[in-house]
């Protein structure tokens, strides 16, 4: 059961504001085979966490593995909105912003497999990098 603080910030249309550095990663041997998680900053309190089908607002930075930037809500100014734990964005996504403090920033390198898979997304991200 979530907190009625958590309740009150899902009625209110905006539960987390976050950034996440957002890689993608080859299907090579050594590379990232499973979903890693890197906490950058996390505020002293956190009163309000991120569940599935809670509505969120990420600003990003999607890189290659070479550290080629593919997409970025920063550069726009305009973070992404979306229902965790839909399947509006990639399940590295979902998955990775899952427990997400109000205000945390969060590195997440993500599989091919929990990203855009063995197509890629072209032009931008080509196949099993993601």
């Amino acid at each position: 059961m979530r907190s009625s603080a958590s309740s009150a910030m899902k009625a209110a249309g905006l539960l987390v504001l976050l950034a996440v550095l957002a890689s993608v990663y080859a299907k090579k041997s050594g590379d990232v085979t499973e979903l890693q998680i890197g906490v950058k900053f996390k505020p002293k309190t956190c009163d309000v966490q991120a569940h599935k089908g809670d509505k969120i607002k990420v600003h990003y930075r999607g890189k290659l593995t070479d550290g080629t930037v593919f997409d970025s809500s920063f550069e726009r100014g305009d973070p992404i909105e979306f229902e965790l734990g839909s399947g509006q964005v990639i399940p590295g996504w979902d998955q990775g912003l899952l427990g997400a403090c109000v205000g945390e920033k969060r590195k997440l390198k993500i599989p091919s497999k929990l990203g855009y898979g063995d197509n890629g997304s072209p032009p931008k991200i080509p196949g099993m990098l993601s």
